[in-house]
């Protein structure tokens, strides 16, 4: 509406009032006036809510238009570290490329396909991947678009997307299209007949699209969907004859993780002294998406020093960005620096106690929310983890708040999250059945029973490391003034200072 309009309006309101309460008072019956201007006004207020609606969802619509991806360029050999998914989703995909085969053997063609892991594993770049493989049309949407607040609209939005699709199809006259859904346990969790009817009325839309996918029909549809938790998804969404295969996207390996550096590598100038192999092993457990953010960060350290290539160091500092932030700018009093170099120290000489060569920096720059760190060397890559091997990372996380035990009498706030690093072993070896509580679940051992279990395991290994810490108390004495001076101490010249000590051998 206009400013004239909206003036013109003003004006005819003004106007009528007064001169309906002028033929009231002359005796003329103004009711059926009233009422008839009542009814125009209702119903010129729901055409302008519905209008509102419809153009709310048209605008949604495009969006979901807009989604469709011609990306030519991204193929499975340009994602690197999933090599046993990208099999399963070939062979998945093959049922659209290999029309005629599965004919042959009378196969129904797979209806879904449900990519499940942690963030940053590339489960969107699959799927578009997958699109290229089968020479489909690919459409994209994230779960949170389908939401909405007016009853029905997020069921609309679901049946535009899947027309959609199928009219891309036949307009760029191909035999298949992709539908691809991201962060789909938006609109699939599980139904519990709450008022959350909205949701419940998008996810019977999509499975009642999901149903009509026949065989026959062509174009034929094929839909992705990537979710992070699977758990969280309504049984019927998950059944045999919609999602047909689960596909597990898990966080690469080691020669996962390399693939993926030398990917992110090629467009980057890189020293003679990166070792790519040598950042795979550092950086376990870390996603696809943190290993290009690695590479990515080391090329801006590169870029601030005004370096003409990226160097191993700039790639070690873009680690520890990665792992625990940037550096800040907090001013910490000298007794404080003290107590937290005094805290590292505990963490690394519990480390070099039970795993000789394991500590690679000890440093005080503040990061995150940490006013300083121990890095470790790379281990291999464990899956499995035995109770000897869980002890000994208890020890470490344990080993700061003891020596600070030994030199102040008391601990301080700063070693809460060694606390809960350890209390969580603790849990998970309880799960394992490696605890004196035996094979049982934690939900159903007692909380009293529990503690007591903890309490026990911790004490246990907290005098160990006490007495590990005392044998070295030289190692302290003679650390502590380089650590201070530098904010830094490299592993190697931390363990010339235990053959100093003659405690624990290089």
């Amino acid at each position: 509406m206009n400013n004239r309009t909206k003036r013109w309006l003003e004006v005819g309101v003004g106007i009528l009032i007064p001169l309906t309460a002028f033929l009231a008072y002359i005796g003329f019956n103004v009711w059926p006036v009233v009422f008839a201007v009542a009814a125009i006004s209702l119903l010129a207020f729901v055409a302008k809510r519905r209008g509102q609606v419809m153009s709310r969802y048209e605008g949604n619509a495009s969006r979901t238009k807009s989604g469709m991806i011609t990306d030519k360029s991204l193929h499975f050999h340009d994602i690197g570290g999933q090599e046993r998914a990208k099999q399963e989703l070939i062979e998945a995909l093959d049922f659209l490329v290999k029309r005629e085969d599965i004919r042959k053997f009378g196969i129904r063609p797979l209806k879904g396909l449900l990519l499940t892991g942690p963030p940053g594993t590339g489960k969107t770049l699959m799927a578009k991947a997958a699109a290229n493989y089968a020479d489909a049309v690919f459409l994209g949407a994230s779960g949170s678009e389908f939401v909405e607040m007016y009853v029905g609209v997020g069921a609309g939005r679901i049946r535009e997307l899947f027309k959609e699709a199928r009219q891309q199809a036949k307009k760029l006259k191909k035999e298949s299209a992709v539908i691809f859904i991201d962060e789909i346990d938006v609109i699939g969790g599980k139904r519990d007949g709450g008022q959350q009817r909205e949701y419940d009325q998008t996810l019977n839309q999509l499975l009642t699209e999901m149903d009509g996918l026949y065989g026959n029909e062509n174009p034929q549809l094929l839909i992705i969907a990537a979710t992070n938790r699977k758990e969280m998804l309504d049984p019927a969404l998950l059944r045999p004859g919609r999602f047909d295969r689960h596909i597990q996207v898990d966080l690469p390996d080691k020669n996962g993780r390399t693939h993926i550096l030398q990917l992110h590598a090629k467009n980057k100038p890189m020293a003679d002294d990166v070792n790519l192999e040598r950042i795979a092993e550092e950086t376990f457990g870390f996603s696809g998406a943190q290993l290009e953010s690695v590479l990515n960060e080391g090329a801006i350290y590169a870029m601030r020093e005004a370096d003409e290539q990226i160097q191993m160091k700039h790639l070690t500092q873009a680690i520890d960005k990665v792992m625990m932030g940037e550096k800040t700018d907090r001013e910490t009093a000298q007794d404080e620096r003290f107590r937290v170099a005094v805290h590292e120290l505990g963490h690394a000489i519990a480390a070099e106690a039970v795993r000789p060569g394991s500590v690679s920096q000890i440093s005080l720059s503040p990061r995150g929310q940490a006013l300083g760190y121990v890095r470790h060397q790379p281990l291999q890559d464990r899956y499995i983890y035995t109770k000897p091997f869980l002890e000994e990372q208890i020890m470490i996380a344990l080993g700061g708040a003891v020596a600070e035990e030994m030199f102040y009498g008391d601990r301080s706030t700063g070693s809460q999250g060694d606390f809960d690093q350890a209390l969580n072993i603790v849990e998970t070896m309880v799960n394992a059945g490696l605890t004196e509580l035996g094979i049982v679940r934690l939900k159903h051992v007692s909380n009293e029973k529990l503690t007591a279990e903890m309490n026990r395991i911790l004490e246990e290994l907290h005098s160990k490391v006490r007495e590990q810490l005392e044998q070295n108390r030289a190692v302290f004495d003679q650390a502590i003034l380089p650590l201070l001076q530098d904010e830094r101490l490299d592993g190697n010249a931390f363990r010339c200072l235990f053959c100093d000590s003659k405690k624990i051998p290089v």
